[in-house]
């Protein structure tokens, strides 16, 4: 095979196995972290050194920067968070996407089969889903080293070719081609962490005097600039079609990469002589790999430090670039929390499943209220209301299962994170089943209105009665499960005896008015038909409340109240 030929497809290759081991390293750390997830998301909101702290954790789990503020964009369009509390995640994600390269920089060389086979092996004789998950973030580990070393292998021909020394010298000394170099090679591999991975193994090569690095840290820093205003690419693309507030989000990354390598640019010479006073000192091709790690690591904390600092002059250009426009009307039948640009965190993921799923329960309350409101005033528009919300619910109901199919099939999710999600698929289909009871009792009780059957005063204030103690059921119980509080359940069960025991008393207290004459016998139908909706009502708010008592906690995906 033709050298260049083999170079390509070497570099290729072993780029390609460093991905997939940093993908799979993301993956089995997010499993291996579970619970722990939480705990960091739950960091986010708090104040700005919090979310820049956060940022940085979640990005050393996930191993992405873009990952972390795609993340952080899907919050935003959601309205979980604020933007100015989504730009300090942005800049702590700067920082924690510097952890790769630190990792990279280290020698390991010798011990990269060692790591993939110690991996391989508590992954494969353990049963511990935990224990698994470690096994295999070290197999990972061993496979991100292994396309480090591959690359290097097969870019050592390349130091001596003349052609592309020569190259390399055109671009170490015109800054601008670097940040040009570094910026498409992010463009087109879609991670920062890789091309400066490259960025590390190809500058560790020697020159012709077989000491001297082939690029030099002058060279390299250029790239890295060019690398880091790359990977806004990746959140730009996920905030088209969000909300304005998540566009800004995606500009403020740009702003913070862009005006770092603004500055940057023009010091290159002297940032280089600082990182090589920093860093360890040695020949420059074994030492240089730590410097442009360490670089990364200058650059990325000092635009963090001027950028919080400056937290308010960020927003009022990010604001300036993406102004406010026209408020469009809400559509019920659309996500408004489901992203799937997500999907691959879970806890992210979840935690937007449980907003919009309570959501779902907000919308369901509405419908009782209206069906409620019927019983005493049969208005065409709260029909209508009722019919518009039932079809908006049918559909969520359809996109909430498919998302969550979706986070299945990726196999990210934890055992425990499983066993959680497919109890929150049962509130689902709970609250779905109560909203469709709710339009059944509207049509009843239109029914009612438009074959012009009067009941009684006392009937009408009987079903009304019913009513308002099914809704406080209903309420009581999606409270309960959004705020972990269980003790009110008791009194939820108990309130549904005495649903049941007013169904029977109602019907004979209709009897008796019939027998006197107070309500006409044609009556009994349409009322009978009437507690029977509130029948299946009742026990659609049990299913709830024992769905609660079956430690059904919306805590566990969305956090504790008030974090």
């Amino acid at each position: 095979m033709n050298e260049t030929v083999q170079i390509i497809f070497g570099l290729c290759g072993g780029l390609a196995i460093f991905i997939f081991g940093m993908n799979m390293m993301s993956d089995c750390l997010q499993k291996a972290a579970g619970e722990k997830m939480k705990g960091i998301l739950a960091l986010l909101t708090r104040n700005r050194i919090s979310g820049v702290i956060a940022g940085a954790l979640v990005t050393a789990v996930l191993q992405s920067s873009s990952a972390t503020t795609v993340m952080a964009i899907g919050f935003v369009s959601a309205g979980l968070m604020t933007l100015p509390q989504a730009i300090p995640i942005i800049l702590g994600a700067n920082i924690g996407t510097t952890m790769t390269a630190q990792i990279i920089a280290f020698k390991i060389t010798n011990y990269i089969y060692v790591f993939i086979f110690a991996g391989f092996i508590i992954a494969f004789i353990t049963k511990n889903e935990k224990i698994r998950n470690i096994g295999q973030t070290i197999f990972a580990f061993g496979l991100l080293f292994l396309g480090i070393e591959t690359m290097g292998d097969v870019m050592k021909p390349l130091a001596s070719s003349p052609v592309f020394t020569q190259l390399i010298g055109q671009v170490a000394n015109v800054p601008i081609l670097g940040v040009a170099a570094g910026t498409l090679m992010t463009l087109v591999v879609q991670s920062s962490s890789a091309t400066i991975a490259v960025l590390q193994n190809f500058a560790s090569q020697a020159g012709p005097d077989g000491v001297t690095s082939i690029l030099g840290l002058a060279g390299a820093i250029p790239i890295l600039l060019g690398d880091n205003i790359g990977t806004t690419i990746t959140a730009l693309l996920a905030s088209i079609g969000q909300s304005r507030d998540a566009k800004r989000t995606a500009v403020a990354h740009t702003v913070f990469n862009v005006s770092g390598a603004v500055i940057f640019i023009w010091f290159v010479k002297p940032f280089a002589k600082f990182i090589q006073y920093i860093s360890p000192k040695g020949v420059e091709v074994d030492v240089i790999s730590r410097q442009i790690a360490n670089a990364h690591t200058v650059f990325n904390i000092t635009m963090t430090i001027i950028w919080v600092c400056l937290l308010g002059l960020l927003i009022r250009i990010v604001m300036k670039i993406v102004p406010d426009g026209k408020a469009g009307e809400v559509d019920l039948s659309t996500p408004v929390y489901l992203d799937k640009n997500v999907i691959h965190q879970p806890a992210a993921a979840l935690r937007l499943v449980a907003q919009e799923v309570l959501r779902c329960g907000d919308m369901v309350k509405t419908m009782l209220a209206d069906v409620t409101g019927m019983v005493h005033d049969n208005n065409a528009n709260i029909m209508k209301n009722v019919e518009k919300y039932k079809k908006a619910l049918n559909d969520m109901d359809g996109e909430i299962n498919d998302y969550i199919a979706e986070l299945f099939s990726s196999g990210t999710l934890t055992e425990q994170q499983a066993s959680q999600t497919a109890r929150l698929l049962c509130v689902l289909s709970d609250v779905t089943r109560m909203g469709n009871l709710s339009v059944d009792m509207a049509d009843a009780v239109w029914e009612k209105a438009e074959k012009k059957y009067v009941f009684s005063e006392a009937a009408d204030q009987d079903i009304g009665g019913c009513l308002k103690k099914i809704t406080g059921m209903y309420e009581d119980s999606m409270a309960a499960m959004a705020r972990g509080d269980f003790e009110t359940l008791s009194d939820i069960l108990r309130n549904n005896e005495e649903i049941l025991n007013l169904d029977v008393d109602l019907r004979q207290s209709h009897m008796q008015r019939v027998q006197a004459g107070l309500c006409k016998k044609e009556m009994t139908a349409p009322f009978t038909q009437i507690l029977n909706c509130i029948d299946r009502m009742g026990n659609g708010c049990v299913n709830l409340a024992e769905g609660a008592l079956d430690q059904m906690n919306f805590c566990y995906f969305i956090g504790e109240a008030g974090e």
